[in-house]
């Protein structure tokens, strides 16, 4: 992992205290550049005891593409893993996404989880303008199979970390399910992190 990723929504207000660099003019405004180490996405206190249904070749197409037009998002998909406190590994580069390969895949039944990167020092991050999703926005899954999972944005939740529901985000769910995490919120100079993550739920198109 590089230690110069960092997983964080940065608001205007956190930039403009920490002095960023400047910013496209798409963004809400500039990009805080602390000295900090790479952070996971999740902060999930540890790893679910539940038993998901991992997605695989035989059952699934492979997730390649995500395409989220309302925030300028068309990047390839990576597979994820947990580390041994059940924490998300995120993508190891902040243009592409990363899917939790311990779960079910966009379209198949279950929640899908992809997460990814806010910003670096070099700029903003593939998902730089998650938290500016809203309900009824379209999210497209682009799969080997060349089939697209389609879906649309039912809610956008920011949390603290420090209270994630690691329940309500993993547990099975009876249709399919797409959740995008990122992180958001201030930033904290001790910790090195942002204190909050942003979760967004999508369901599938009838």
């Amino acid at each position: 992992m590089r230690d110069v990723l960092r997983l964080a929504f940065v608001v205007a207000v956190a930039a403009a205290t920490t002095g960023g660099a400047a910013m496209p003019q798409t963004a809400p405004g500039n990009v805080a550049a602390p000295s900090v180490v790479a952070a996971p996405v999740v902060a999930a206190p540890a790893q679910p005891t539940w038993t998901l249904t991992p997605a695989t070749e035989a059952s699934i197409a492979r997730p390649v593409r995500l395409r989220v037009p309302a925030i300028g998002v068309d990047t390839r998909i990576t597979g994820i893993t947990v580390n041994i406190a059940g924490q998300l590994i995120p993508p190891p580069t902040t243009d592409v996404v990363g899917w939790y390969t311990g779960g079910p895949a966009p379209g198949d039944t279950g929640p899908a989880l992809l997460a990814g990167h806010v910003d670096s020092r070099a700029g903003p991050g593939v998902f730089f303008h998650l938290a500016d999703l809203h309900t009824g926005d379209r999210i497209a899954v682009d799969r080997a199979d060349h089939t697209t999972a389609r879906f649309h944005v039912v809610s956008v939740t920011r949390v603290r970390k420090s209270a994630f529901p690691t329940g309500g985000v993993y547990a099975p769910e009876p249709i399919p399910l797409l959740r995008l995490i990122t992180c958001g919120g201030t930033f904290d100079h001790a910790a090195r992190s942002y204190r909050d993550n942003v979760i967004v739920e999508a369901a599938p198109d009838p």
